[in-house]
């Protein structure tokens, strides 16, 4: 006879927090939501990778691509490129972000000289950056003869045909710095100069880096920016249980700091396999996440496999058609609650402690701190992110409203077969995503800043500063649906709404 589950699957909205005593110490400003990514000796080591918020983004090509990873970064959370495309290009996209930061970035609007202002116009508006170098062959690393930025130029009195030559700022008329300069050097000269960039050039003169002004200011901006011990950014990689003997060390050797298993559900020998490849070829050295899961049984599964952190959530997506398809899955807050208390018990039994990601169901700010309440370490989000400047979708109009788009991982716009591999042949049998769109948002740092002050501000409620304090004490209640609909306004004709003069 089939095992039945007692109690019923329930999601975040079945949920409320239960406030506690407020002290004078309690405000959104003292509120800590530094969080381990990483397994680790818990009161006996540190974690070798903390993240500066419970954030992460999704293994998605419609969220995570670099651009997106750098701007989290500068949040304090982490993105995990997306690996549903080639090997050397999900690479790149990893060496990419790492080069970023750092202060020392590699051009990627080049131009030669015989280019004409039309093509810098176009260069422009496809990458949104107004400093180009001019190099012999037109390549990042050429030989650097000139640059040009949006002082050099006008619209309005110049053709779109004249060459960039006759108005680039030549090499000769250029501070430039050779490549043993630092970080701390570059600023100097940047300030003392008056400069709003410095190429950094080899001993032949082949650009190899710019430092921005800007990159300075951001970072004082930004105090919570995730960066590692050589001031480079902190980005992930998604690795699938096919070709991971040739992808893993791609990403190794581009440099990310993490991996994860992408894949639709966790509990399976692929995933063993994997994790004992990284295992048996790069020790603890490599860090890798597993997943997904939704029961105690299926974490304790990898985490004994050895994976560095575990995800949870099965069909809770807001593009996901696993349970309508398939019919698996299990409601996100009860999975998790059940997941964590598996990663508390496995502590207790080994003294390693397994962070805990919720994926999926995340679908107001305060699910979040449920989430995190419930047990999680840290989140990861799709919808979220893909509604912002920095993801990799278009910016486009649907009906008079701006949107982005945004498509599951299982859709066949994606055709991540790799994803919900069985064993099988390389193709996408039926589809467990869709292809949708999302409402415009603006950028991610505005927003990231915005609910997570919603989060400081109930843990605050709740009495706590920190995540571990908020995960001991929360009080959580189960709503009824009458009490959901007692939660938002009733009863009342909103203003915007009622007819005028009325």
């Amino acid at each position: 006879m089939a095992t039945y589950c007692k109690e019923p699957s329930r999601t975040f909205s079945e949920y409320l927090l239960i406030p506690g005593y407020t002290s004078k110490e309690c405000i959104p400003a003292n509120v800590s939501l530094r969080t381990p990514l990483v397994k680790y000796r818990k009161g006996e080591e540190e974690c070798p990778i903390m993240l500066n918020i419970p954030l992460s983004s999704a293994i998605m090509q419609s969220v995570s691509n670099d651009t997106l990873a750098i701007a989290l970064a500068k949040e304090g959370g982490i993105s995990f490129i997306y690996g549903s495309q080639s090997i050397e290009d999900e690479a790149a996209m990893v060496a990419r972000v790492k080069s970023y930061k750092a202060g020392f970035v590699v051009s990627d609007s080049n131009l030669k000289a015989d280019s004409t202002l039309k093509d810098v116009l176009e260069l422009i508006e496809k990458t949104g950056h107004s400093t180009m170098a001019v190099t012999e062959d037109g390549k990042p690393n050429g030989k650097l003869i000139g640059v040009v930025t949006g002082r050099d130029y006008r619209v309005s009195r110049m053709s779109e045909g004249t060459k960039v030559a006759d108005f680039m700022t030549p090499l000769d008329k250029l501070i430039v710095a050779g490549e043993s300069t630092t970080l701390k050097e570059a600023n100097d000269i940047i300030w003392d100069h008056k400069l709003n960039s410095l190429p950094i050039v080899d001993k032949n003169g082949n650009l190899l880096y710019f430092v921005f002004r800007k990159d300075y200011a951001q970072h004082k901006e930004n105090p919570q920016e995730l960066l590692d011990a050589n001031k480079s950014y902190i980005v992930g990689a998604g690795i699938n249980t096919l070709d991971y003997e040739k992808r893993v060390p791609a990403l190794v050797e581009a440099g990310a700091d993490v991996l994860c298993i992408d894949s639709s559900e966790g509990y399976t020998c692929w995933q063993e396999q994997t994790l004992k490849f990284i295992r048996e070829k790069y020790g603890d050295s490599v860090k890798v996440g597993a997943g997904n899961v939704v029961d105690r049984e299926g974490f304790m599964f990898l985490a004994k496999a050895g994976a560095d952190f575990v995800k949870v959530g099965i069909g809770g997506g807001s593009i996901c058609i696993t349970r309508e398809t398939k019919g698996i899955g299990r409601g996100q807050a009860t999975a998790l609650i059940e997941v964590a208390a598996a990663r508390d018990e496995y502590f207790k039994e080994t003294g390693i402690y397994v962070p805990v990601c919720s994926d999926g169901g995340i679908v107001h700010d305060y699910h979040m701190t449920l989430a995190l309440a419930m047990g999680a370490d840290f989140l990861m989000l799709g919808r979220y992110f893909a509604r912002f400047d920095e993801s990799p979708t278009p910016l486009t109009m649907v009906n008079g409203v701006y949107v982005k788009e945004y498509w599951g991982e299982g859709s066949n716009r994606a055709r991540n077969w790799q994803r919900y591999d069985l064993g099988g042949k390389a193709k996408l049998s039926f589809e467990e995503g869709v292809d949708s769109y999302v409402t415009y948002a603006g950028p991610l740092g505005d927003n990231v800043a915005k609910s997570l002050y919603k989060v400081k501000s109930t843990m605050c409620n709740c009495g706590v500063i920190n995540i571990p304090d908020l995960q001991q004490n929360a009080k959580l209640t189960v709503v009824s649906a009458t009490s959901i609909v007692e939660g938002g306004y009733h009863d009342v004709m909103l203003k915007s709404t009622a007819t005028p003069g009325r």
